[in-house]
């Protein structure tokens, strides 16, 4: 959690602003919907169209890659991000994965998501983002990941990301983390794929994870040091 209270900083350094969110952190709760629309209508400076929580795209495509190499069963493997906010998860799946994909983002921020889309569109004079395959597709919906009901089917996705997400969510309360999980597990088909990236410790991390994910396979990767930081990739798989 120390990660993401960083790269809230970071954000409100790199929007131009010193009147951070960061610094409001204490009497906030990072489950709160007004937090982040607050933090990501921050103007950005120059060229920065995109922040990320933890790391980036780069940092994570050595591990989503071969997943989806091995989901091109499904063509093209459906993408869950849920808690996308204006990472480069999505946009570089889209943009840079060899494989086709159909990716959605779902964030609970509409200033996220309309964010996110004009990136998608090339609004603003910029220009429109390309797929890294023909056949790949991206989209940005407005959703609560802990119910996904109204935007995603059961069993529907060979791999969901989340990246920080139970991790501000469970600053409300284990139960709306647990409900969280529950929701990306049913949206995952049986083959699927679910991966949390997060900071905190697995003497932490796994006995929820564990709990909450009974009749699944739960392991753990370290991944960096990035900037100075260990991460984790929590691992979620059918065990059949």
């Amino acid at each position: 959690m120390a990660a993401l209270r960083r790269a809230l900083h970071l954000a409100s350094l790199a929007a131009g602003t010193r009147r951070t969110v960061a610094g409001s952190l204490a009497g906030s709760c990072l489950a709160d919907r007004s937090l982040w629309d607050k933090l990501h209508a921050q103007p950005r400076q120059g060229s920065v169209r995109i922040f990320d929580w933890f790391f980036g795209y780069e940092e994570a495509q050595g591990l989503l890659l071969p997943l989806l190499e091995k989901a091109r069963a499904a063509c093209p493997a459906r993408v869950l991000d849920v808690g996308c906010g204006t990472s480069s998860l999505c946009t570089g799946l889209y943009t840079k994965c060899p494989h086709p994909v159909d990716v959605l983002g779902v964030d609970f921020s509409p200033v996220a998501v309309a964010h996110m889309n004009s990136l998608l569109e090339g609004g603003q004079g910029q220009t429109p983002l390309c797929p890294g395959h023909p056949d790949s597709s991206l989209r940005f919906v407005r959703a609560d990941g802990q119910n996904l009901q109204p935007v995603a089917s059961s069993g529907s996705f060979q791999l969901v990301l989340d990246k920080g997400t139970w991790d501000a969510v469970a600053r409300g309360g284990l139960p709306g983390a647990y409900q969280l999980l529950a929701e990306c597990l049913r949206v995952l088909s049986p083959q699927g794929t679910l991966i949390q990236f997060s900071d905190e410790d697995p003497d932490a991390r796994l006995p929820c994870l564990e709990k909450g994910s009974q009749g699944w396979t739960v392991t753990v990767q370290e991944l960096g040091p990035f900037r100075g930081i260990t991460y984790f990739a929590y691992v979620i798989q059918g065990s059949d």
